[in-house]
C-alpha cells in the first residue's frame, strides 16, 4: 500500500490522519511530543485556570482505533524530497510515497532571538508552565521584598502583542491579580499589580472589525489593564522593556513625547510574532518572509506533487487575503491534503482548497468575549458563553470536556483558579 508520512501531530496533522481512516494506505505520523495540545486554551494553563492534562491527549490514544496509522515519537531533522524520505533523530530515515508537512509555527522575535530568555512565548505545554511559574513566582517574590521600588517592579507585568493570545493573557492575568490572589497575601496587595499590553499597530485584535476591537479594549481597561497601541518594543532586558511610539505620521498630536520609554518589569511575556517551523527550509523551495511555503491551490508544494503542506507552515490566499494561522484553517487544510492524496492515488484530478470561515473569537476575562461568527459580530456575556460552547465542543475526549467545564463553572462562581501551582525548579525560565 502507498505510504503516507505526516509530520506534526497538531490540528493539521491530526485531521489529515483522521481523513485517511479506512483508506488503502499505510500512515506514519511523526511528532516530537507524544500528545496533541488544544492550543487555543494554552493561555488558560499559563494563567492557572486549567491543568496541562485538561487540554492535551496522547496522540496514540486519539488514533487508537485507526488500524492503518502508526505513531512514532521522533524529532524530524530534515526533509529529503529528492530521495522521498524524512530524516529523524538518530539519523534514521523514513521513506514515503506521499508526505504531509504540518509542523506548525515557532516564536519569532523579529531578529532579536536574545529576547527569548526574558520574554517566553506560548506554543507548547512547556511554554505555558514556564509562564505560569514566572507569574506566580513574581507575586511570591514581591511578598518577601521590603524595598517598595523593587516590589513595584516585581508586580509589573508586560505582555507584548495585542492579538488574541496577548489579549487573553492580559485579561486572565488581570483577573488573577484582582480576584484570585487578592486574599492570599499579607504584605502585598496583588490587585495593585500593573499589567501593560503593548501592541505595535493602532489596534488590539487587528483581524477583528473595529467595533469589536474597541469592545475588547474597553473590557481590558475595565479589568485595569494598560493598553498601549502604536507602541514598538525596541529592547527586552533584565530590567524590563524599552518601547517607543510608532511612526509619528499616524500618531495623534495628543499621543505624548516621541521618544523611547522604559517599563521596569520582572515578568515579560511574548505574544507578538510567529514564524513557520524551520523544517520548511529543507524542502528547497522559495519561502515567504515568515518562512511559510507558498502552496499551490491544491496545497501541494510547487515542484513536488507528492508533498502537501497544512496549517501554519502553509501560505495560501483566500478571497485576496492570506489565511490566518488558526486551528480551523489547519484542520481544514490537513483533511483536504489527505483527500487530495487519495485522489492522486486513484489517478483523479486534485481539487483546490476552499476555506470555510466559521469566524474568530477572543475572550477577555470572566464573562466577556468578542467574536465574529458567520458574519455576526457579538461581544459581552453572550459571546463568552458561545466561546465556552465552541471550545468544549472541539476538545478531544469526554473527560477533557467534563473537567474543563467543571473548572470553568467553579472559576465563574468563585472567581478562583485552583491550579495555582509552582512546579519545577524555581530558578528555571
Amino acid at each position: 500500500m502507498p505510504h503516507v508520512v505526516i509530520v506534526g501531530g497538531g490540528f493539521g496533522g491530526l485531521d489529515a490522519a483522521r481523513a485517511l481512516a479506512g483508506a488503502p494506505v499505510r500512515v506514519t505520523l511523526l511528532d516530537r511530543h507524544n500528545h496533541h495540545v488544544f492550543q487555543p486554551l494554552l493561555y488558560q494553563v499559563a494563567t492557572a485556570s486549567l491543568s496541562p492534562g485538561d487540554i492535551a491527549s496522547p496522540i496514540r490514544w486519539i488514533l487508537r482505533r485507526q488500524r492503518n496509522v502508526e505513531v512514532l515519537l521522533a524529532t524530524v531533522r530534515s526533509l529529503d524530497p529528492a530521495n522521498k524520505r524524512v530524516v529523524i533523530d538518530g539519523d534514521d530515515a523514513i521513506a514515503y510515497d506521499y508526505l504531509i508537512v504540518a509542523t506548525g509555527a515557532a516564536h519569532s522575535y523579529f531578529g532579536h532571538d536574545e529576547w527569548a530568555a526574558r520574554a517566553p512565548g506560548l506554543k507548547t505545554l512547556d511554554d505555558a508552565l514556564v509562564m505560569r511559574r514566572r507569574m506566580l513566582i513574581a507575586f511570591e517574590a514581591a511578598e518577601r521584598e521590603t524595598d517598595p521600588a523593587k516590589q513595584k517592579r516585581l508586580l509589573t507585568f508586560v505582555i507584548i502583542g495585542g492579538g488574541p493570545t496577548g489579549v487573553e493573557l492580559a485579561g486572565a492575568l488581570a483577573e488573577i491579580a484582582r480576584q484570585s490572589l487578592r486574599q492570599d497575601f499579607r504584605r502585598i496587595h496583588p490587585e495593585s499589580a500593573r499589567i501593560v499590553l503593548l501592541e505595535g499597530s493602532p489596534h488590539v485584535l487587528a483581524n477583528f472589525h473595529d467595533p469589536l476591537r474597541e469592545a475588547a479594549r474597553r473590557a481590558l481597561e475595565r479589568l485595569g489593564v494598560e493598553v498601549r497601541t502604536d507602541s514598538i518594543v525596541t529592547q527586552v532586558d533584565a530590567d524590563g522593556v524599552l518601547w517607543r511610539p510608532a511612526d509619528p505620521a499616524r500618531r495623534p498630536a495628543s499621543a505624548g513625547p516621541d521618544r523611547a520609554q522604559r517599563i521596569s518589569a520582572e515578568t515579560v511575556l511574548w505574544a507578538a510574532g510567529v514564524a513557520a517551523s524551520p523544517i520548511a527550509k529543507s524542502l528547497g523551495v522559495p519561502l515567504d518572509r515568515v518562512g511559510r511555503v507558498p502552496a499551490e491551490p491544491t496545497l501541494a508544494v510547487p515542484g513536488h506533487p507528492d508533498i502537501f503542506v497544512a496549517g501554519d507552515i502553509c501560505a495560501l490566499q483566500h478571497d485576496g487575503a492570506w489565511l490566518p494561522g488558526v486551528a480551523q484553517v489547519a484542520m481544514q487544510e490537513g483533511a483536504h491534503a489527505a483527500r487530495n492524496i487519495l485522489r492522486a492515488i486513484d489517478g483523479t484530478p486534485l481539487e483546490p482548497f476552499r476555506y470555510r470561515d466559521y469566524g474568530i473569537m477572543a475572550t477577555i476575562g470572566r464573562g466577556s468575549a468578542v467574536g465574529e461568527i458567520c458574519g455576526l459580530k457579538i461581544s459581552g456575556f453572550f459571546a463568552w458563553l458561545f466561546w465556552i460552547f465552541l471550545h468544549i465542543f472541539w476538545l478531544i475526549g469526554f473527560r477533557n470536556r467534563f473537567v474543563v467545564m467543571t473548572e470553568w463553572a467553579w472559576a465563574y462562581v468563585t472567581a478562583q483558579r485552583r491550579v495555582r501551582l509552582i512546579t519545577g525548579d524555581r530558578a528555571e525560565g
